[in-house]
């Protein structure tokens, strides 16, 4: 089995949904309570047992990479007082994981940007989180869930999923695939279909930001068309892919926030707030 040791974190999108305060401020740095999105999406590839974090970024979110950076004048400033504590899973952060950086030139979809990092995952099978999508439960996180199904079929990608309403399929990757025989929530895809029609699928299984990809996926990326808008979806890869060798979709245990929404957003904290507070 080939151990998973990258995650890949695509961060390059300008997240135009929250202008303006995204004109200036990277959407993955939106703190849900006191911490951004982005360290919430770090500290699940730690829960994985992954160490080595790999974002695909822009020009314009140079904080991000400041984030994860030991800042000596701030801790300073707190040494001695009862907030020394409040850093202490950033430092635990930046101590145990090493990072790696590589700019998105151009905005041409997620596959464009899972493309740009290959050279920063090594041609190795790498996990793929999306800071947008904040995943919650009180058990195993969703990366671990997808780490125990991989540890079992190293030889294939694992995508997570979970139902959507049948009136919201438009807005995701959907597949289409039948139950792994003995598991009541481990699927087989047979094909993907990015946003379809309603009168496109009977299914409502729809793709969310946690991926376990092989490095077929590059040249599965390389080889299909940008969709209408000019876009490399991952879902048409995966599809394609899906033909080819054995794709498993995880129906993950617990619950997904869209953090890329603002109806979400609000969601997240004021359910992390009583949850936490």
């Amino acid at each position: 089995m080939k151990k998973i040791i990258n995650c890949l974190l695509p961060v390059a999108g300008f997240g135009t949904r929250f202008l303006p305060v995204t004109k200036s401020i990277p959407k993955e740095m939106l703190p849900v309570l006191s911490k951004p999105l982005i360290q919430y999406a770090v500290e699940e590839a730690i829960s994985a047992g992954i160490t080595e974090i790999s974002m695909v970024t822009n020009r314009y979110k140079r904080v991000i990479e400041e984030y994860f950076s030991f800042q000596g004048k701030i801790e300073k400033i707190i040494e001695g007082t009862p907030k020394e504590t409040m850093l202490n899973e950033l430092n635990f952060i930046t101590s145990n994981c090493n990072f790696s950086y590589v700019e998105q030139k151009e905005m041409l979809g997620l596959g464009h940007a899972i493309h740009t990092g290959m050279n920063l995952v090594e041609n190795k099978p790498f996990a793929v989180i999306l800071p947008d999508d904040l995943c919650f439960n009180s058990g195993p996180s969703i990366l671990q869930q997808m780490m125990a199904v991989y540890d079992k079929n190293s030889d294939c990608s694992i995508i997570a999923i979970e139902e959507v309403p049948k009136s919201e399929v438009e807005k995701y990757g959907i597949i289409e695939g039948d139950l792994v025989p003995g598991y009541r929530n481990l699927f087989r895809v047979a094909s993907m279909v990015e946003k379809p029609l309603r009168n496109e699928t009977t299914s409502n299984l729809a793709v969310i930001g946690r991926y376990i990809l092989n490095p077929d996926i590059f040249k599965a990326l390389k080889n299909i068309m940008p969709d209408k808008n000019g876009e490399i979806q991952i879902t048409n890869a995966l599809n394609k892919l899906a033909k080819e060798q054995k794709i498993l979709a995880l129906k993950f245990d617990g619950r997904r926030f869209d953090c890329g929404s603002i109806k979400g957003f609000v969601e997240a904290n004021n359910e992390f707030a009583k949850i936490f507070l």
